[in-house]
């Protein structure tokens, strides 16, 4: 009985190659090519650095920040990004309002919330440290109305006290006491 062999064509042999190619191409070009990302460097009233927190896209249009931060006050904090890339005036008042680009109400728990900038508190430790952890998908690092790095740009500040998560504007959250402005960082 004679064995029967499949006929490779040098043609075909190459096909699977050339569909991941193109998959490739398709997905860069989905994604704007390469995830950008941005930092933050926070200062503290007196100018002193008090951490720094890093911005990258994630998969699904969402954007995670990530940092530690150190020599600040302990307790809960109200943590937002602000309309403005500005640091500067008296309590920081060069950065703004939230980053509002919906028009929304202040507050993760508001029914007409939130902001695009409304973010979880960060909880500072006795030694006077805390970590930022948190993703968002109300904002972006590429194009359009919901961007951070708009013409003019964004701020990430930390306030002086709790945020409610729900009076608008601020959650009752308190004085400016950190900022930092979001700059695109090239890698």
């Amino acid at each position: 009985m004679p064995s029967i062999r499949p006929v490779r064509s040098r043609r075909l042999g190459s096909l699977p190659l050339l569909a991941l190619a193109l998959v490739g191409c398709q997905t860069a070009a989905s994604s704007g090519g390469a995830a950008r990302h941005a930092s933050a460097t926070l200062v503290d009233t007196g100018g002193r650095n008090v951490g720094t927190v890093q911005l990258s896209e994630q998969p699904a249009g969402r954007v995670a920040l990530t940092g530690t931060l150190h020599d600040l006050p302990p307790g809960s904090h109200g943590t937002h990004l602000h309309a403005v890339g500005q640091c500067d005036g008296a309590a920081f008042a060069g950065a703004g309002a939230h980053f509002n680009p919906g028009a929304r109400k202040h507050g993760l728990d508001s029914p007409e919330g939130p902001h695009a900038g409304d973010l979880p508190m960060v909880v500072v430790a006795a030694d006077g440290r805390a970590t930022l952890n948190a993703t968002t998908d109300r904002v972006t690092l590429g194009d359009g109305a919901t961007s951070l790095l708009d013409s003019d740009g964004s701020a990430l500040v930390l306030h002086a006290a709790d945020d409610d998560q729900r009076t608008d504007p601020s959650g009752n959250s308190g004085a400016r006491i950190a900022c930092g402005v979001v700059k695109l960082e090239t890698r």
